[in-house]
């Protein structure tokens, strides 16, 4: 498969930045009776940007617009949704309250840059929108006293396909961006969201967690260690950032877990485990199979070999514990990212269903 050419993608706009453009064409009808079309926002960056408008109503009180997210080239799951605001007016001196709406979700638990109990829009968004109605009560007067109901028709149902329900985010989507702007196959939501899990199971006082490279891994190790949901970190193949994340907010136990072919992968020192980051090297696996005992015949046959998972087979042929040899050399690769911090690690190797392998010993690195 080609990867995409970053040159060429075209970028989009994050939830963030649409909620804002609504909300500042919401206000400027509520102020004039008018809905500017397209409306124009600044982003964090300086950027001024325009948006058109898919919906707009005006009542007693409230004006509402909405915006359909463009997110560009990105395989973004909320690509194509309405994100409306509803502003009203609020009681005397509240100043901007925020409010989730249908398809947004709330905050139910700790950890994460919202506290418990509020709508999951994020600060930057909260601050763009904020930001956006001082500019129209420059322009236009009025007080700042107004409350923005964001809503999502069908966010619950997209929702589903994001990790919101791990992080304790529940009735749909999170409203998000730090830049205003979606950047194509950057992965900055994957990484996000590797981040929050932390930060929600350190919050939740978990003293376990697992990164894992996909499903079966991840369903795999949680019935190794019985480990609760929102123990799971699904990392991919972001091993490096998930370690120097997890070397900075320690946990008191951390365990990797992945298939054969990508801790062999850790085990060579690679931190970004896709493919176009580089293959297995057989010819190191060949060693492994010889630190695992395996026979001179065996382990002359390995370099000729077409997959790690037909060396596994071939190791299984013959008695041999190659898992624990790669787990064992992943391990080495991956503590001196956690090296002083007093986080015990251990690497799990699976098979494609999910059979244990091979594992490392637990053990702390200085």
């Amino acid at each position: 498969m080609t990867e995409p050419d970053p040159q060429t993608l075209r970028r989009g706009w994050t939830t963030g930045a649409c909620a804002t453009a609504a909300t500042r064409a919401a206000i400027e009808a509520l102020r004039t009776g008018q809905f500017p079309d397209p409306v124009e926002i600044g982003l964090p960056g300086g950027q001024r940007v325009a948006f058109s408008l898919a919906r707009t109503a005006i009542g007693n009180g409230y004006a509402e617009a909405g915006v359909v997210k463009d997110a560009g080239d990105d395989p973004d799951v909320t690509h194509g949704a309405l994100i409306v605001v509803k502003l009203g007016v609020g009681a005397p001196g509240s100043g901007v309250v925020f409010k989730a709406g249908e398809g947004v979700g709330t905050v139910t638990r700790p950890g994460l840059p919202i506290p418990p109990g509020e709508p999951a829009i994020n600060p930057v968004p909260r601050q763009m929108m904020r930001q956006t109605i001082a500019e129209a009560i420059a322009a236009y007067g009025g007080s700042d006293d107004l409350i923005i109901e964001i809503s999502v028709p069908g966010g619950a149902r997209l929702a589903e396909r994001t990790l919101n329900g791990r992080l304790g985010i529940l009735g749909g989507l999170s409203i998000l961006g730090t830049t205003g702007i979606v950047v194509p196959f950057s992965c900055a939501a994957w990484i996000h969201s590797i981040h929050r899990g932390i930060d929600v199971a350190r919050a939740c006082g978990l003293t376990h967690v697992a990164a894992t490279t996909g499903s079966t891994s991840e369903a795999a190790i949680q019935r190794l260690y019985d480990l609760p949901e929102v123990a799971l970190i699904d990392m991919g193949d972001f091993v490096g950032g998930t370690l120097k994340y997890l070397a900075k907010h320690p946990v008191p136990r951390v365990s990797v877990g992945g298939g054969i072919a990508k801790m062999a992968k850790l085990g060579q020192g690679l931190m970004d485990l896709h493919s176009k980051r580089g293959e297995v090297d057989l010819v190191l696996l060949a060693e492994r199979m010889h630190e695992a005992g395996g026979s001179a015949e065996l382990v002359a046959r390995v370099p000729t070999m077409n997959s790690a998972l037909e060396v596994l087979e071939a190791a299984r042929t013959e008695g041999v514990d190659l898992g624990s040899a790669v787990a064992e050399a992943a391990w080495a690769a991956a503590a001196p990212v956690l090296a002083g911090t007093g986080i015990a690690l251990d690497i799990v190797v699976f098979d494609r269903q999910g059979g244990l392998v091979g594992r490392s010993a637990v053990r702390t690195s200085e």
